[in-house]
């Protein structure tokens, strides 16, 4: 549900620009994904309910934002976000090492971690570029929330087309620690949960304590 979430909102980015009116759909979307991720995490109910709470501020801000203009209140809300994701993706994290086996579901929560992270530098590069007067991409670029959302898949994955850059020093700081983490992230924990996943393994323990027919009966005397 958590990666569903988490793809969803990556078509929205990829739609819609982190603006407006649209920009209260994607704030919707993001804070669903941020919620239903702690939710499957099992985090503390204290802290679903402070999400909530956070969700329900920050689309309140987006939507001030949209009915009045103004970049105050969409960046605030869109730091509310990236808080929230932060955690979110912390909680998913936690529960992912923390497991006593690897499985299906396992690895579904790295990978939802991993497409999380890119979801929340775009939400940052987008905060970037509102409070930088130059722009994140430099004064001759028009970037739309879309240019955001593939600098940052691409900066997360070490791609790197070049065609897209940062000129800022806070935007060259931040998609510096996007390649780490992108990097780290991908090459150890993914690549480790991956070569220790044994499809089936569930099944037959399943079966085992159910004393299932496992081991051939010993055959009668000749």
């Amino acid at each position: 549900m958590v990666l569903l979430l988490v793809l969803i909102t990556y078509v929205l980015a990829s739609v819609f620009a982190n603006s407006g009116w649209e920009a209260v759909l994607l704030t919707l979307s993001t804070s669903a994904t941020s919620i239903v991720a702690l939710t499957s995490a099992h985090a503390r109910p204290t802290f679903v309910r402070s999400a909530v709470v956070v969700a329900a501020l920050a689309v309140a801000l987006s939507f001030i934002s949209a009915a009045f203009g103004g970049h105050i209140w969409l960046n605030i809300a869109s730091f509310l976000e990236i808080a929230m994701l932060l955690v979110a993706v912390a909680a998913v994290l936690q529960r992912v090492v923390t497991s006593d086996s690897v499985s299906s579901r396992t690895i579904l929560g790295a990978i939802s971690v991993y497409t999380a992270l890119g979801i929340l530098f775009t939400w940052a590069y987008g905060v970037i570029d509102r409070i930088e007067g130059g722009g994140f991409f430099g004064a001759g670029v028009h970037a739309q929330g879309s240019d955001f959302l593939f600098f940052s898949y691409t900066t997360l994955t070490t791609t790197g087309y070049g065609d897209l850059v940062p000129t800022g020093q806070v935007g060259r700081m931040v998609s510096g620690l996007e390649m780490m983490i992108g990097q780290i992230f991908l090459v150890t924990l993914v690549a480790g949960l991956v070569s220790l996943w044994r499809p089936g393994e569930g099944i037959r323990r399943r079966r085992e304590r159910r004393g299932g027919p496992d081991v051939a009966e010993p055959s009668g005397p000749a």
